[in-house]
């Protein structure tokens, strides 16, 4: 997981962008299903728009911020 300052340029700032590998995202829908107490064992697939997830991209806006090891990191200016 990559998280640095994003490329937008608004008048509130820049934003924050969070890259995930495939793997990243795989585990992040697992916890996901987990909270709706459904569980998985053993070897699975998991595919967006029926094609394997290589990497993804979020993108907070410059509102938001995220807390990452405690530590708060805004995407305003």
């Amino acid at each position: 997981m990559k998280i640095k300052k994003g490329k937008g340029k608004t008048k509130y700032g820049s934003g924050i962008n969070i890259k995930l590998s495939g793997s990243e995202i795989a585990t992040a829908i697992d916890a996901y299903l987990v909270t709706r107490n459904v569980h998985i064992r053993g070897p699975r697939t998991i595919r967006i728009n029926d094609e394997l997830c290589k990497r993804g991209n979020i993108y907070v806006d410059p509102i938001g911020f995220i807390i990452k090891k405690g530590k708060k990191i805004e995407g305003n200016l």
